[in-house]
């Protein structure tokens, strides 16, 4: 039997012997399913008739119009899919092993050959080129793997902060399963003027589509930054580049962006339909009040986000953070953490242990948490 029940085989003999063919066609036919041959005498004839559908070709290795190893590569180029077998009356070991080298997956002489041992080698054949075919494309896919690995890497942002005037620490957390990259974001710039700008961002949404948003966001907020827009400017330009680049007008996006005066003792924030950040003072640990400062973008036109001016003092911290964060479980159960959850765990702790409290809420989850998390702790000593 040269193929399964429920399957024709398709098979392509390139042969320039009328005899030779007319005994291939015999031996085949003996088979329980026998297949269906499609007869060439030459290379050019094999051409068109070399398709898809088939799925084993037999090649001579005396043919009008190619000879030897050449007419082998010629069909293994033609036929990257199917399997190959020479059958030929040459009998040499060292062509065998030649013609076998070079991608054939089996060497048959003429002369040597009967109805089962045919039919045996195309079926080997043929389970021996699906499984390099399969072994082909899982190296392929852990090449891509690679490639897409150093890509989202390279689109993840380093802080630009110049060092000893603050503690900074972000955490990112994709909620896709073998994904670097997700719809939150975040980013870190200081000006020239020392002024500290940071970002955090979630586009709604779990996907490619929706982190290559965020990717394209989150850019566009540092270039926009470099340049000096800041405020309303600069969230309207982010609402209009939302709105050209989402592919359905359903996607919107939260963001917090946080601006620290020089002197690192005041900050101004737009709160963007966004959870409020938490904030420790003086040892008082509290969200930042008056949040939020408008909708999310990519809702309504022509919005005005209103300004908090928050004042530090001398020793601060500020954590900014995505709803992944306060929307994991308690428990496995229906109740969310929420705001004040996340206040208590940071009350319980003594303050903002970023590593800690990811995993606390993760332990209250009872298991990974499903939505993107982007964070990031700044604290200031006021000693330095």
């Amino acid at each position: 039997m040269t193929a399964p029940d429920n399957e024709t085989l398709t098979l392509l003999l390139i042969e320039d012997d009328a005899g030779d063919a007319f005994l291939v066609e015999e031996l085949l036919g003996e088979a329980n399913n026998p297949p269906k041959i499609i007869w060439v005498r030459s290379l050019a004839e094999s051409r068109v008739r070399l398709t898809t559908d088939v799925h084993c070709v037999l090649v001579d290795l005396s043919l009008p119009d190619a000879s030897g190893l050449e007419a082998l590569e010629q069909v293994l180029a033609m036929a990257p899919h199917a399997a190959v077998l020479v059958l030929t009356g040459l009998n040499d070991t060292h062509v065998g092993v030649a013609a076998v080298a070079a991608g054939a997956q089996d060497f048959l002489v003429k002369q040597d050959v009967e109805a089962r041992l045919l039919a045996r080698a195309i079926r080997y054949s043929m389970e021996r080129k699906r499984a390099d075919l399969a072994q082909r494309r899982l190296v392929e896919a852990e090449l891509l793997t690679k490639e897409n690995s150093r890509l989202e890497r390279g689109l993840l942002p380093v802080p630009l902060l110049a060092p000893g005037s603050l503690d900074h620490q972000a955490r990112y957390l994709p909620g896709r399963r073998r994904a670097l990259l997700a719809g939150d974001f975040w980013d870190t710039v200081q000006t020239p003027d020392g002024s500290v700008h940071v970002v955090v961002g979630d586009v709604c949404g779990h996907g490619p589509d929706e982190a290559a948003l965020g990717v394209a966001l989150r850019i566009a907020w540092r270039t926009l930054i470099l340049a000096g827009h800041t405020g309303n400017d600069l969230l309207r330009t982010l609402d209009s580049l939302l709105r050209l680049e989402r592919k359905s007008a359903e996607i919107f996006t939260t963001l917090c962006i946080a601006t620290i005066d020089p002197a690192l003792d005041r900050v101004r924030m737009h709160v963007v339909g966004h959870p409020p950040p938490l904030l420790i003072r003086d040892g008082v640990i509290d969200v930042v009040p008056g949040t939020p400062s408008g909708p999310p973008l990519g809702i309504f036109q022509n919005v005005e986000w209103s300004e908090l001016d928050v004042p530090l003092g001398g020793d601060w911290s500020m954590l900014l953070y995505t709803d992944g964060l306060i929307e994991a479980t308690v428990g496995g159960g229906p109740d969310l953490l929420g705001t004040e959850g996340l206040l208590n765990l940071v009350r319980e702790q003594g303050g903002i242990h970023l590593d800690r409290l990811i995993e606390k809420v993760i332990e209250l989850n009872r298991d990974a948490l499903s939505d993107d998390l982007a964070t990031v702790l700044i604290s200031r000593n006021g000693e330095r």
